[in-house]
């Protein structure tokens, strides 16, 4: 596709945004529980189409946990579509009120952003996630997802436009671009037609989107996560926490990729890794924590360099022991990518600090990190996950996707020179 086709697409894009502004909360929630009842009844389309995708991948590949599709999971995705069409509506409401001594009046409102981009890879249930929550918040969408599933998106988009359709609403609300990077290169140079973009994927097109972008970028970052046991914590709740955030789904960034020990737990690290062996996950393992494992785990390896701050998305997983939470700090300080962090222990003062001091978007104190999700915090569904300070951070949800703007009003006001 040429770029002046992908320009035009654009244009329609931000028409359909101004239409979407004008319709009725309960017109949206209606289109929304249709689309979630029209996902259900095509799951077999759907499967379909995911299943040619699924076969040019190497089921090797990490990517591909991401990529299949399910039955349970399209049920799952419908599911969250049905939450955010019951969500209240986050757009028109007053978020701060005041009035001038002379007179005028100021109110601050939420409203849609416009055009929202969104860029990922091998993730087709980021193509229903994203249209459900632009929807609802007022929003047109333009998706570019990766060639890895070009099949599964397409027939996604399809089911979308026909519902908005069905509905009398613009097809153009929702948009996907073709998989090719000439696409993504047009997205990120279209200044004033698209609002915001927002990568999902891996750190490699994270950076890119950010390095190259014209258009203002919510950056979701990778998922390096940690979870530390404290001399205090409880080795039941860290055995449970352990294989509960390593094993759930490898694929996805909240997932766990260091346990760090403390060194006067040792002891204990034989009975939290043993249920990871039924998984066979491979641990790469500091020398504290392989001469404690060293023939009681059977899939164990010494730990390289470049082990440290990786995000596996595999059945693998590097442990650290540490002298105290001090060292404990520094080593998530250091190798954390500022995404899910988490501590294992009884000790008040502890737990306190460690979520004070430790610089991530989500902190958890005897909880997995498997709870960073959009769908886990109520928000129905996600729209990502940002590891950034600046307007959102953590799961975004649907006030997260709106901005705002003032309004003033008065009775006739000048301003003196």
């Amino acid at each position: 596709m040429k770029v002046t086709d992908i320009d035009r697409l654009l244009d329609r894009s931000r028409s359909a945004a101004r239409d979407l502004n004008l319709r009725s909360a309960d017109d949206i929630d209606a289109l929304l529980r249709a689309l979630a009842d029209r996902i259900e009844a095509s799951a077999s389309e759907i499967l379909e189409a995911n299943s040619r995708d699924l076969a040019r991948m190497d089921k090797a590949n990490p990517k591909y946990d991401r990529l299949r599709l399910t039955a349970d999971r399209l049920a799952g995705i419908a599911a969250d579509m049905r939450v955010v069409a019951a969500l209240p509506s986050p757009l028109g409401n007053i978020l701060d009120e005041w009035t001038r001594p002379n007179g005028m009046t100021i109110r601050k409102v939420s409203v849609p952003f416009g055009v929202i981009g969104v860029v990922y890879e091998a993730r087709p249930n980021v193509t229903f996630d994203v249209a459900s929550l632009c929807l609802k918040a007022g929003s047109a969408c333009v998706l570019k997802g990766g060639s890895d599933a070009q099949a599964t998106n397409e027939t996604a988009i399809a089911i979308i436009r026909d519902e908005l359709d069905r509905h009398r609403f613009s097809p153009d609300c929702a948009t996907l671009l073709p998989a090719g990077h000439d696409a993504t290169e047009a997205m990120l140079n279209a200044a004033g037609k698209i609002d915001v973009i927002i990568p999902r994927g891996g750190r490699g097109l994270i950076d890119f989107v950010r390095d190259n972008s014209r258009v203002p970028v919510i950056e979701t970052g990778a998922g390096v996560c940690h979870t530390y046991l404290h001399a205090s914590g409880r080795t039941d709740y860290a055995r449970d926490i352990v294989l509960n955030a390593k094993t759930r789904r490898v694929s996805v960034c909240n997932s766990l990729d260091a346990f760090i020990i403390d060194r006067s737990r040792l002891a204990d690290l034989r009975d939290i890794c043993m249920p990871l062996a039924d998984r066979k996950v491979e641990i790469h393992a500091d020398a504290a924590t392989y001469a404690a494992l060293d023939g009681h785990y059977p899939y164990l390896t010494h730990a390289e360099t470049d082990d440290y701050g990786r995000e596996w998305m595999d059945y693998k997983m590097l442990t650290i022991a540490v002298d105290g939470i001090d060292q404990a700090l520094d080593t998530i300080a250091r190798y954390g990518s500022r995404h899910s962090e988490a501590i294992v222990a009884d000790d008040d003062a502890i737990i306190t600090r460690f979520l004070r001091e430790v610089d991530a978007a989500c902190v958890y104190a005897n909880v997995s990190t498997a709870f960073t999700d959009g769908g886990q915090f109520g928000f129905g569904a996600e729209i990502g996950i940002s590891t950034q300070k600046l307007h959102a951070r953590g799961p975004m949800g649907l006030p997260e996707i709106t901005t705002y703007k003032y309004l003033v009003t008065g009775s006739g006001q000048t301003r003196n020179s």
